[in-house]
């Protein structure tokens, strides 16, 4: 048996032997169930799929897909398969808990408003809000991990003669906008062919935004959509817009001052003069060509927070609200801003404060129907993840339909009322049976100089404010291959928005704790019985090895 050596000082050696994972009990358990006299044939195997892992729809050819996908292993025999090859099976990727191949399966035929939308914000910058770079960079990495919103700040260079992408009133370093539209179309449908929406936050003069113009009509020819109406009063669907770039952005000054007095989130704070800018005559040629390009307008209504939020019947809009604006709306306009996700589209976006981009809950925006909930994705932690989570639906495209009761209305207009009281409506079982890989991924003392790791997991239900649980295994003491065995319980009560998440963590004599992995999955898109997970580091990449055997059952609430 190999062993491990661990330096204590120039005279001291700690040595540990290490072991090879074997089956645990309940996977004996299982095993035998269905192969009762040791050997499991193709027939055991299709009725170990559908009776115990719940896929009612297996065939004979799943099954022998399965077998087929063993047959390197040397502890494969011709007549079945053994224990030890039913385990590797159950830990390998024929049987993830969540398949990343899964296709999109979500009526894609409903206007944009009934999605949820994966929405970056400040989507140029490298880390900080304040300091760091502005680059194409985390652009392209945003639409390869199937970001479908992308933000873009479009501010006059030094010299005013051309436009140039920076978060202003900061030290952030500028990108050319020219690089950053190039970027978005060499990479905008690799990961999904969903429609990708630009939104531009506009800090420019009219003969400017007629330069932008051109070069977004040059750069996307044909995959640019627009509409000659002014106003619609229905969005399009994703499905009607797939390869097509919208533009999402405040009118031009021109167009405001014809249409009641809309003010963007662009212009809230400026100077009534900035407001009362007078055309000069190439300005006036200029706006509609910029104006044209917008498929998506964007703005606030003058007044307060039942004004930004009415529901013009002729007409959709987007309307964007800081965090913290929409926490504060929340408390008193909260089946308002539901009826007004019905039909127009609501962007958050995290507060100015948060300078390190950090990110925010998303599940406030989420259960009040707000489509673009915009996320710092440069960073990292938990609620980045457990957004790249959420948006693993659907096949990871980038679009996930709003649950039913965000889109309905009872009788008198009514509407769902997120403030009241939730009932259960399932129960999900999660036992966290072993994990592996670590030893494979990580140097021998990548956790502790001297021994092996103490790993535990924590697991939990991000979701709903009522549905919010996290539990933890015991700490499992200088083992690479930790066995847990541990059963945990949630009730949920909304499981459309409910994301399981994954953290696997290193007891640390000092008191922080070191990472061992982490992963987020939509709970509707789970599959039950014994599967395996494999754990992501810190910025979402896999890891090649590292993952967990998980046991996942759903039930009915007790009570009915």
């Amino acid at each position: 048996m190999p062993k491990q050596n661990f330096k204590v000082c120039w005279c001291w050696r700690r040595i540990f032997k290490t072991r090879v994972v074997e089956p645990p009990r309940d996977v004996a358990n299982v095993f035998h169930l269905f192969a009762p006299n040791g050997t499991m044939t193709v027939d055991d195997l299709l009725k170990f799929l559908i009776e115990h892992q719940g896929e009612k729809k297996a065939t004979k050819e799943d099954a022998q897909a399965i077998f087929d996908s063993l047959k390197h292993l040397n502890i494969f025999h011709r007549r079945g398969i053994h224990l030890e090859a039913f385990f590797r099976y159950l830990l390998g990727d024929h049987n993830l808990a969540h398949p990343p191949s899964s296709q999109v399966h979500h009526d894609m035929n409903a206007p944009l408003s009934h999605y949820f939308l994966f929405t970056g914000h400040n989507s140029y910058l490298t880390g900080n809000q304040v300091s760091s770079a502005s680059s194409v960079e985390p652009i392209k990495d945003a639409l390869l991990r199937g970001v479908r919103v992308i933000e873009l700040d479009l501010w006059p260079n030094s010299k005013g003669n051309d436009v140039e992408v920076r978060h202003g009133g900061t030290f952030t370093s500028p990108v050319d906008l020219q690089k950053c539209l190039q970027a978005i179309k060499e990479n905008a449908f690799l990961a999904s062919e969903y429609p990708i929406v630009i939104t531009f936050e506009d800090h420019l003069n009219a003969n400017l935004q007629k330069m932008v113009a051109k070069m977004v009509i040059d750069t996307f020819g044909d995959t640019l959509y627009r509409t000659e109406a002014e106003t619609v009063e229905q969005f399009p669907s994703p499905e009607s817009l797939k390869k097509k770039v919208l533009i999402s952005t405040k009118p031009p000054k021109e167009y405001l001052t014809e249409n009641a007095g809309e003010v963007s989130e662009n212009e809230m704070g400026r100077r009534p003069s900035d407001l009362e800018h007078v055309l000069d005559e190439d300005e006036e040629k200029a706006v509609p060509q910029y104006r044209q390009l917008i498929a998506i307008h964007a703005g606030k209504l003058k007044g307060g927070l039942d004004n930004w939020l009415s529901d013009d019947p002729k007409k959709v809009r987007r309307l964007s609200l800081s965090e913290v604006e929409l926490e504060n709306a929340t408390k008193t306009h909260g089946t308002k801003i539901v009826r007004f996700t019905q039909r127009n589209l609501l962007r958050v976006f995290p507060k100015g404060t948060r300078v390190d981009s950090s990110n925010y809950n998303p599940f406030v925006g989420w259960m009040h129907g707000a489509q673009m909930v915009a996320f710092n994705m440069q960073g990292h932690g938990k609620h980045l993840w457990i957004m790249q989570g959420m948006f693993k639906a659907n096949g990871g495209c980038g679009y996930v339909k709003k649950p039913e009761f965000l889109l309905q209305r009872g009788p008198n207009d009514g509407v769902f009322d997120p403030s009241a009281p939730l009932e259960v409506k399932t129960v999900m079982k999660v036992k966290v049976i072993l994990g592996e890989g670590w030893h494979q991924d990580f140097h021998h003392t990548a956790f502790d100089r001297y021994s092996p790791p103490d790993f535990y997991t924590r697991i939990g239900i991000a979701g709903v404010p009522e549905d919010k649980d996290v539990r933890q295994t015991a700490t499992i003491e200088d083992e690479w291959l930790p066995v847990w065995e541990e059963e945990f319980e949630f009730e949920i009560r909304v499981p459309e928005l409910a994301v399981l998440r994954i953290q696997v963590l290193e007891y640390d004599t000092t008191g922080r704790p070191d990472f061992g992995g982490q992963a987020c999955f939509p709970v509707p898109e789970l599959r039950s019985g014994i599967r395996n997970v494999a754990l992501l580091d810190k910025k979402g990449n896999k890891y090649k090895h590292v993952r967990l055997l998980l046991s996942i059952n759903f039930e009915r609430p007790y009570d009915l």
